[in-house]
């Protein structure tokens, strides 16, 4: 099972040097490599059954689609792994955290976050639609 795991993330990260950054539906459980290196990353940390989480999840597909190949976004589902509400410093959720390419904490928000605002926070750290 951990093989299979294993080949799996090892075949994400090879698509993911051919076509672009990672998505959020790209990366499931491999969060060692959140923050994408080289990358400007953006992460939401949330909750499938949280109401703000849940009033996230098409503002960040579209933020997906719009950056797909110029930034990795990504969702971590805290209630499902825990171990990234400490890794994070997680006060709330949701919360979005933006990495810059060396993988250094540009910004946090905690709260909903609209995709204007998103994008506008992307397009600030160098990322065009």
């Amino acid at each position: 099972m951990k093989k299979c795991i294993l080949v799996m993330i090892g075949i994400a990260l090879f698509t993911a040097l051919i076509t672009g950054p990672l998505s959020a539906t790209e990366l499931t459980n491999d969060f060692e490599s959140v923050p994408v290196n080289g990358v400007v990353t953006m992460i939401d940390l949330g909750a499938k059954s949280c109401i703000p989480c849940k009033m996230m999840e098409p503002v960040m597909k579209k933020v997906e689609e719009r950056f797909r190949g110029k930034a990795a976004i990504i969702f971590i589902d805290v209630w499902k792994h825990r171990d990234q509400v400490q890794r994070f410093g997680l006060r709330a959720i949701p919360t979005q955290i933006f990495f810059d390419k060396e993988g250094k904490e540009f910004y946090r928000h905690v709260g909903f976050m609209s995709e204007n605002d998103i994008a506008a926070k992307l397009k600030e750290m160098g990322v065009e639609p």
